[in-house]
C-alpha cells in the first residue's frame, strides 16, 4: 500500500493543469482551502465536489489511480465520519443499538466534513502530481518575495518546503522495502496484541531514521559541491510567466466563491 501512496510525486505531462503556472496553482490551492469552509450545505458541497472532479478530469490524471493513492489514509476520512455518527447529537433519531445512537445531525455533519477533507486531500495531491519540485520552489519563492524586506529567509523556506514533498514519496518506498524485507526474516506487524505491534515496529524505524539522515547528509554534500550557497544573488534558468489560463483560473476560483456565497444556509 505505501509505494501507491502519491502524495508528494510528480507525474510528467501536457495538460491544461500541467501547464499553469505554478504561482496560479499554489495560490488557487491556498484560496480553495479557505473556500471550503464556506460550504454549508448539500448544494455547496455538490458544487464543490464537481469543482474538484472538473479539476481532476482538466490534469489527465485518472480519478481511480488518486483514489488508489489515497487509501492510506481512508481511515482517516473513515474515523472523522464515525467520530461524528456516534458523537454529534441532533435532529431526528436515525439508530439506536444498545448506547449508541445516531442522529441526523451527526450523519449530516460526519458526511459533510469527510466531503471537505477529500476535496482538500484531492485538491493537494492534484497540486503535487502535476507541478515539479523545482517549479514549486520557484512559486513559493516568487509568492513570498515581498516577505525578503523583513528578513524572512524565502529562498530557504521554499527549498525546504519543495524538499520535504519530494522526500515524502522517497521515504515511503523506503518504508515499503524495509517492511518486505524484515517479511521476508519472518517478522510480522500485522498480528498480536498492540504491545508486540509496536515492538515489531522499532526494528522499522531504526533503519529507517538511518537512511532518511544519509539521504539529507547525500543532498547536502551534494548541493555544497555544486556550489550552493543560498538564494542571495541566485539566477533562474527557467523563468515563470504568468498567461491567460493563469487570469482564467483565478476568475473562476473567484466565480466559485460568488456562489458558495448566494447558496451558503
Amino acid at each position: 500500500m505505501l509505494e501507491k501512496m502519491i502524495f508528494g510525486r510528480y507525474i510528467p505531462g501536457n495538460s491544461f493543469v500541467h501547464r499553469l503556472d505554478p504561482r496560479a496553482k499554489l495560490s488557487f490551492v491556498f484560496l480553495f482551502i479557505i473556500a471550503v469552509f464556506l460550504a454549508n450545505t448539500a448544494m455547496t458541497y455538490a458544487i464543490l465536489v464537481g469543482f474538484t472532479l472538473l479539476v481532476i478530469f482538466s490534469s489527465r490524471i485518472r480519478l481511480y489511480f488518486l483514489i488508489n493513492g489515497l487509501k492510506p489514509i481512508l481511515f482517516l476520512i473513515i474515523f472523522t465520519l464515525l467520530m461524528h455518527l456516534f458523537f454529534t447529537k441532533g435532529g431526528v433519531l436515525l439508530f439506536e443499538w444498545k448506547f449508541i445512537k445516531v442522529y441526523e445531525e451527526g450523519l449530516r455533519q460526519g458526511i459533510f466534513i469527510s466531503i471537505r477533507f477529500l476535496v482538500l486531500v484531492l485538491m493537494t495531491s492534484v497540486l503535487t502530481l502535476t507541478t515539479s519540485p523545482i517549479s514549486i520552489t520557484d512559486g513559493m519563492e516568487d509568492l513570498l518575495g515581498p516577505f525578503k524586506r523583513f528578513k524572512l529567509p524565502v529562498h530557504e523556506l521554499a527549498l525546504m518546503m519543495s524538499i520535504s514533498l519530494r522526500f515524502i514519496p522517497t521515504l515511503m518506498d523506503e518504508t515499503d522495502k524495509i517492511v518486505k524485507a524484515q517479511l521476508a526474516r519472518g517478522s510480522d506487524i500485522s498480528t498480536g496484541s498492540i504491545k508486540q505491534r509496536i515492538r515489531a515496529v522499532i526494528p522499522l524505524l531504526v533503519p529507517l531514521f538511518v537512511s532518511a539522515f544519509k539521504r539529507a547528509e547525500d543532498l547536502a554534500v551534494a548541493m555544497e559541491v555544486r556550489g550552493y550557497r543560498g538564494g542571495e544573488g541566485r539566477t533562474r534558468y527557467r523563468q515563470l510567466k504568468w498567461h491567460w489560463r493563469d487570469t482564467m483560473v483565478m476568475a473562476l476560483f473567484v466565480v466559485l466563491v460568488a456562489i458558495l456565497l448566494l447558496l451558503r444556509g
